[in-house]
């Protein structure tokens, strides 16, 4: 038996979805264990591009069984039209997709009620697909759980609980759908759902004592975790891998390894600190170089260089026990690359070395940079360490040096193979960095 998580280490949109779909061929269960349909993990294989939001990126391999865990908020509309697509893309889905009885359901008035926070003089930048306000009734206890959508009587009288709710929160003349249309259509999306609900933790934990192979997908990234990003310009839900055990229901002790994923620069979308944030010319490059567009929204993203500080955030908080850097092959036309070794904050010039808690801090900052060599030379044909330019091995030596965890895997490309296996036995031992 094995148990993996998959986390971003950074803002989200780091490449995980091909990391997971690397990774679920060797995988028995993949579970997606948090976030909704604001994430976008995009997979190209076969000269297909599938963008995957609720579905686990483990559907794309067709012996992978696959779960949609509770710590996860499902919009139905959402899950149906993703199917679809999956399965006019050639993926059959029939008896490997499965959903928690315990999931959360997102519904129209949570999108409503989104948007309208959204228009306040201080928004978070959300996807406006109502994730939020349903993670909101969730902690509240007054939300809709798929296995509540199901009993007929129950669904009704949450639908009309949320109306009340939405109409105070609004206003009497918002632009809301005739509570008739909204308890059709939970009809609808329950008697979809129904053939799907499962019981995620039990299947999962006896997967496990089976001596299956399981792998925990998460969506977004550390730093836009609930507890431990930058608050309050974050997710709701828990993106650390903390989220993996609470999201499907298995306990710390199941689980054997914590896998990273970073880009080899950075990138953020909305709003909240950025500290290595770029702007300019350096930045639109690495933006259509990297193609730096959300795969849910479209939105640009705001692109960085590399974090090294933030990242040893991301190594701590989740105990990660190795790492994935993806996009390196953006990096290969630059004359110069950079990472961010250090903050210094203040008017005496503190130095910094660690992320600090307070917001008011952390936008004060101002990055301390460390600059290499490029390697002008593309590196998408590299399969092995040493098919790496010797600056683009220096470089990926001083991130892992400075961050302290192991780097196993290079991503070179968004084709399923495009990618750099490092062996343990080839690499020295990381020092601290600091």
């Amino acid at each position: 038996m094995s148990c993996r998580v998959i986390v971003g280490a950074q803002w989200g949109d780091e490449g995980k979805g091909k990391i997971v779909d690397l990774l679920s061929e060797e995988a028995d269960v993949v579970a997606r264990y948090q976030g909704g349909p604001n994430a976008g993990h995009t997979v190209c294989f076969g000269g297909q591009t599938f963008i995957l939001h609720l579905i686990p990126s483990g559907i794309l391999r067709p012996r992978t069984r696959c779960y949609i865990g509770n710590g996860v908020v499902l919009d139905p509309e959402a899950l149906r039209t993703e199917r679809e697509a999956v399965e006019k893309g050639g993926i059959d889905v029939t008896g490997r997709l499965f959903v928690s009885g315990s999931a959360h359901v997102i519904l129209p008035d949570h999108k409503v009620i989104e948007k309208a926070s959204e228009s306040g003089a201080v928004p978070i930048g959300t996807t406006g697909r109502g994730i939020g306000p349903a993670y909101t009734d969730k902690a509240g206890r007054v939300g809709m759980r798929v296995v509540d959508m199901l009993d007929p009587a129950v669904r009704e009288a949450r639908l009309r609980a949320l109306r009340e709710r939405t109409l105070r929160l609004v206003g009497e003349r918002a632009a809301v759908a005739p509570i008739e249309d909204v308890l059709a259509r939970a009809e609808r999306d329950a008697e979809m759902l129904r053939p799907l609900v499962v019981n995620v933790s039990l299947e999962i934990n006896d997967a496990l004592t089976a001596g299956k192979r399981v792998l925990l997908e998460g969506a977004q990234g550390t730093h836009l975790d609930l507890d431990h990003g930058t608050y309050p310009y974050v997710t709701s839900s828990s993106a650390a891998a903390g989220g993996a055990c609470t999201g499907v229901g298995v306990g710390p002790t199941r689980i054997q390894e914590v896998i990273g994923v970073a880009k080899a620069y950075a990138t953020r979308v909305g709003h909240g600190p950025f500290p290595s944030e770029l702007s300019g010319a350096m930045a639109d490059r690495l933006r259509e170089e990297g193609r730096e567009y959300g795969a849910t929204t479209g939105r640009p993203r705001r692109c960085g260089w590399f974090d090294a500080v933030a990242l040893r955030h991301a190594a701590r908080v989740n105990g990660l026990t190795s790492l994935v850097i993806t996009k390196l092959d953006v990096l290969d036309s630059l004359d110069e690359v950079s990472a961010v070794v250090a903050y210094t904050v203040g008017p005496n010039g503190r130095r910094l070395t660690e992320m600090p808690e307070s917001l008011t801090d952390l936008e004060a900052v101002t990055p301390e940079v460390e600059t290499f060599r490029g390697w002008k030379k593309s590196t998408t044909a590299a399969r092995h360490w040493e098919d790496l330019p010797p600056e683009a091995r220096h470089y990926l030596d001083r991130l892992e040096a400075m961050i302290g965890v192991p780097i196993r895997l290079v991503s070179v490309g968004s084709g399923r193979d495009e990618n750099v296996v490092r062996q343990a036995a080839r690499r020295p031992a990381p020092t601290a960095g600091r």
